[in-house]
């Protein structure tokens, strides 16, 4: 997949940048505020329910406090196994699924702060990227209707701007004017992602969470929906939070990372950082599982132990101490704290207590 990712666009993003300002004569917009985004503890709750009352009974703890930055213009990638709570950090900071606890600032104003006529102001500007572009586009709607049904409920343009715009947006996203009287069902599951993210890209957002967007496409169609997403970034200042399970696509488009585990983000840093010096054990036995293309190349694969803990019942201490070949006891008993071990690399682990 990184193979394919690197041959489909060979440009840097420095150069990718420079070439998209002389083409389309753009500059893009400065903002005083270094991040766009910070989220502190950060915390989402379901409700489990039982008996005829309905009583609760207990917690699942989906995101169970954790904090990160983004800095405008850039991209976070959040990885980490199915369930761990990736899609609902990217939900919950979107206000799609209420918090619980914590905060969340976009452009320093607390998002859940907001009343409802606050909220719909804002709304355009953080948008999303669902996973599946199958279930989510309507069936019953014209392309031309899904990506321009919010551009006019939010007056994003003036009326005799309207056609015009749309037309700009599909062209810069890979589609074509003519598509517009066309329904999703004919179109391939590439262009139904490129429709998303006209979708998306027709409100003018300023953040966008992607979440896990080429996990159901063909390997070759991801990268080119990669590189897309690149360009849109450097083309109109796009800041991503990018879900996804595929460390090697995360690896091409991101700037920062976060692995997240349980609910918890157990280590953050630079993309560098990262891929040259991961910390945790379990940031370890992910990058252990990327596929590498050279057959005579010898991987030294870390196997997990176990299954995955419930997130309604997680274990006392560390919640990966149940899977970690490195557990000592304190891991069973004391919740380990963050730990920054270069600058900008935060590790959660009691193996870097002394350090």
């Amino acid at each position: 997949m990184a193979n394919k990712l690197k041959n489909a666009n060979t440009e840097t993003r420095e150069e990718r940048k420079k070439r998209l300002t002389i083409d389309n004569n753009y500059e893009p917009l400065v903002h005083e505020d270094k991040y766009i985004l910070e989220v502190n503890e950060l915390k989402r709750y379901f409700e489990i329910k039982d008996g005829v009352l309905q009583r609760i009974v207990g917690y699942v703890r989906a995101v169970d406090g954790i904090s990160f930055k983004i800095e405008r213009g850039t991209t976070m990638g959040l990885v980490g196994e199915s369930g761990c709570g990736k899609t609902t950090v990217g939900r919950t900071i979107l206000r799609l699924s209420e918090k619980s606890a914590g905060q969340v600032l976009f452009n320093g104003q607390e998002v859940y702060d907001l009343n409802k006529e606050e909220l719909q102001k804002m709304r355009p500007k953080m948008q999303i990227i669902f996973q599946d572009p199958y279930s989510s586009l309507s069936p019953r709607l014209p392309i031309g209707e899904i990506i321009g049904e919010a551009v006019r409920e939010h007056g994003i343009v003036p009326e005799e701007r309207y056609t015009e715009y749309l037309d700009e947006i599909m062209e810069n996203c890979g589609l074509q004017p003519y598509h517009k009287q066309r329904y999703p069902h004919e179109f391939s599951g590439g262009q139904r992602q490129r429709i998303c993210i006209a979708r998306a890209l027709a409100l003018n957002p300023e953040f966008v969470v992607c979440d896990e967007p080429v996990s159901a496409l063909d390997v070759s169609i991801q990268a080119q929906i990669i590189n897309l997403l690149m360009d849109l970034q450097d083309k109109y200042n796009l800041t991503y939070l990018f879900i996804s399970h595929d460390l090697s696509v995360v690896e091409h488009i991101s700037d920062t990372i976060g692995v997240m585990y349980l609910g918890d983000l157990v280590e953050f840093g630079s993309k560098k950082d990262i891929f040259r010096n991961p910390l945790h054990p379990y940031t370890k036995a992910l990058f252990s599982a990327i596929p590498i293309p050279d057959p005579t190349k010898q991987v030294n694969r870390i196997l997990l132990e176990g299954s995955i803990p419930s997130p309604a019942n997680p274990p006392k201490g560390c919640k990966f101490h149940t899977r970690c070949s490195e557990c000592m006891e304190i891991c069973k008993v004391e919740v380990p704290k963050q730990k920054e071990i270069e600058p900008g690399h935060q590790v959660v682990c009691h193996l870097y207590n002394d350090k």
